[in-house]
């Protein structure tokens, strides 16, 4: 979590994915690096809420984790390769706390062997047309798998591999060719096969490309969090520029141009124009361009061809009131030129809280529905946007237009300011205990609702899902524990309920100051709990009515994460609340649970469930074409009876609020992406049977 001004945030949760090995040049910074890794462990050992014991069982963890971490896959390793690391199987927590990094400088030359002579496996292989009638299986899931006992066995497995990826482009080739008209202009199966091979080989170069681009300083990142993440899952290294990409999701502000970049190639391109900033006002770049050079007002421009990405988005972001200028060249045609822009704030949002006014289920009602993305807080600048001030807008905005009740949608929202959570759950009641925090051998500290204002006294529904984590739970459960709202969703929210804080490492050690910045650390500091005594870790928050989802038959959340804390519980605190009681929970789950038995819609949403299911457990797939095309005939057949289950509107009285519509109507980007909110609203399901949730609230609550 972060800690700002004296305060513990809860981080935003995050899935990122973690980008295989590359070729690593040595630089010569091996002390920066090891007083690095020390700096981190110390920081790890007085500061997080659970320190592991850094003995032999550490070592096997990380060392079990690390292989996941840079060959999940099994293909770039052999069995001989993990057989050399293992030499330091018992001593990478010996490694840790003197900073010796000889098992990472291992891995990094084993990886860039293997990449070296799978790249040369795979050109090898795409150059000869495979033999699609031979009967053969590949096996896709790298676990199940196991490393390959030599060169000649992975060799093996890359045959299969391309194979399967040529396979399937093949088949679809074939495909598409079958439904042209008998004038058309068709190829011989020969020809297809070589493009798909020419396909397959493409993709593999531009991901080996990337690779091979990869920083020595990335890669030790990686190193670095396996080793965090064996104290928990939210435990993490941030590098100083990831660090800063947090700070921009975290507060929804960036200072900039407002362009969000891709890597193609060796080029940077321009993947999206943030609406209002400085880029969108100058009319000039555009989506789809290349930026080629950059400079710094009146420097010499900087040629950027091959930079890696984090790189070039330092050289354009800036100060407000600073000039950077772009070379770039059009995609539209061609053309290159230089333009000037002018850096200043850039506000994302689509990052913040929004709402909107929705036809109940019976003739008359009026529904407000809050989308809230994330607890988002901007502390570090005095016009800083907060959630919970946005959604007391929002929530007075509703009240001005007379709503016979609220919904707030925290679906997908993975948490963020612990603070603004504790005011937003005040909103709905006079005042009390929200959550209960507790530190490394300390006694909980119960955090208040200290305002007896209610912000709103009606009828309120809180819907969430598997992904709904941390602040989300907090928000979810306290409502819950007091009975002031109807929480719908998933099995279960995602189940974090840990506290983290960053820790700006630079800080920690004197000297070593041409070492910094050495980035920062976000450790588990705290647990919070519920103010019933109990815990949202691994087991989040059961909704009083489920409604069945994608995931329904599929394990989620914190629990499926390698070494999470343990749930745990403690003592319950006095609460009350006296403006409004739920007395009809059983009356409205039995009443939804009929209609989703009998909703045409949610049963298919249970059959999807259990072949999405299926479909996860399957993973070993023919290499041959006959069975290849029966078994894909088969899964489209299956995805066929899904592919239009939200394609309906089911909600049709979906409108803005007026006092919103100026600020919509500033420009057509905006009134684009509020049409598609509006769109993705109307055709929600969910939605749909939380308004008949709602309904029925609505008219139990009156007898």
């Amino acid at each position: 979590m972060l800690k700002a001004r004296g305060t513990v945030f809860f981080s935003v949760l995050a899935a990122a994915a973690l980008l295989m090995a590359a070729y690593f040049p040595k630089e010569n910074n091996e002390e920066k690096e090891a007083v690095l890794v020390r700096t981190i462990m110390r920081g790890l050992e007085y500061m997080h809420y659970q320190p592991p014991t850094m003995d032999d069982d550490f070592s096997h963890k990380a060392f079990d984790l690390y292989l996941d971490d840079i060959d999940s896959g099994r293909r770039f390793l052999t069995q001989g390769d993990v057989n050399k690391m293992k030499v330091f199987r018992d001593l990478i927590d010996d490694e840790a706390t003197t900073g010796d990094l000889a098992f990472f400088d291992l891995s990094m030359d084993l990886l860039n062997e293997g990449l070296k002579k799978t790249q040369g496996y795979y050109r090898e292989i795409l150059a000869s047309s495979f033999d699609f009638t031979k009967k053969e299986g590949f096996e896709t899931d790298g676990k199940k798998r196991g490393f390959a006992k030599n060169d000649e066995d992975l060799r093996e497995y890359w045959r299969q591999y391309l194979k399967y990826e040529t396979l399937t482009r093949y088949a679809d080739k074939l495909e598409a060719q079958g439904k042209k008209g008998e004038e058309a202009e068709k190829k011989n199966p020969e020809e297809l096969e070589q493009a798909a091979r020419k396909e397959v080989l493409d993709m593999l170069d531009k991901w080996y490309e990337a690779l091979f681009k990869f920083k020595r300083e990335e890669r030790l990142s990686i190193y670095l969090n396996t080793l965090t993440s064996i104290y928990d899952p939210h435990t993490n290294y941030y590098r100083p520029v990831d660090k800063e990409t947090f700070n921009i999701r975290f507060s929804g502000r960036l200072e900039g141009i407002g362009a969000q970049l891709t890597s193609e190639g060796e080029f940077t391109k321009v993947a999206n124009i943030v609406v209002g900033g400085p880029a969108w006002r100058g009319k000039e770049l555009e989506e789809g361009d290349f930026i080629l050079k950059v400079a710094q007002g009146s420097n010499d421009p900087m040629d950027i061809k091959g930079w890696d990405l984090d790189d070039v988005v330092q050289q354009i972001r800036g100060n407000k009131g600073t000039e950077v200028k772009l070379t770039i060249k059009k995609k539209v045609d061609g053309s290159v030129k230089e333009i000037s822009i002018i850096r200043d704030i850039v506000t994302i949002e689509d990052n913040f809280a929004k709402s909107l006014i929705l036809d109940g289920a019976a003739e008359g009602e009026k529904v407000g529905y809050i989308y809230l993305p994330s607890f988002y807080a901007d502390f570090e600048h005095s016009d800083g946007r907060f959630c919970a001030p946005d959604v007391e807008q929002e929530i007075k905005k509703l009240k001005d237009a007379k709503v016979n009740g609220i919904v707030l949608d925290l679906r997908n929202n993975g948490g963020g300011s612990l603070i603004d959570v504790v005011k937003m759950s005040g909103f709905f009641i006079e005042d009390g205990p929200i959550v209960q925090v507790k530190s490394r051998g300390q006694k909980p500290e119960v955090m208040m609702d200290t305002d007896s204002k209610v912000q709103y006294d009606g009828p309120l529904i809180v819907l969430v899902n598997y992904n709904s984590a941390s602040a989300s739970e907090i928000l979810a459960a306290a409502l819950q524990d007091y009975g002031r709202a109807v929480i719908v969703g998933s099995n279960s929210t995602y189940g974090k309920g840990t506290v983290q804080r960053f820790i700006d490492l630079d800080r920690t050690i004197r000297g070593f100051d041409n070492y910094k910045p050495l980035g920062e650390l976000k450790l588990t500091v705290q647990k919070f709990y519920r103010i019933n005594g109990g815990s949202t870790q691994l087991r989040g928050v059961t909704p009083d009515i489920v409604l069945p989802d994608s995931y329904y038959f599929i394990p989620t959340g914190e629990k499926e994460a390698e070494y999470p804390m343990a749930w745990s519980e403690i003592n319950p605190v006095d609460y009350n609340q006296r403006v409004l009681k739920l007395d009809h929970l059983d009356q409205l789950k039995q009443r939804s649970e009929s209609r989703v038995k009998q909703s045409d819609t949610f049963q298919k949403v249970i059959e999807n469930a259990r072949r999405f299911k299926r479909q996860s457990d399957e993973t070993s797939y023919p290499l041959d074409m006959n069975t290849f095309l029966s078994l894909e005939q088969k899964q489209k057949s299956e995805a066929e009876a899904y592919k239009d289950l939200f394609k309906n509107v089911v909600n049709k009285g979906v409108t803005n609020l007026e006092v919103d519509l100026p600020s919509i109507h500033a420009d057509e980007s905006k009134e684009a992406r509020n049409e598609s909110f509006v769109t993705s609203v109307s055709k929600d399901i969910y939605i749909r049977e939380t308004l008949n949730i709602m309904h029925d609230l609505l008219n139990l609550e009156k007898h």
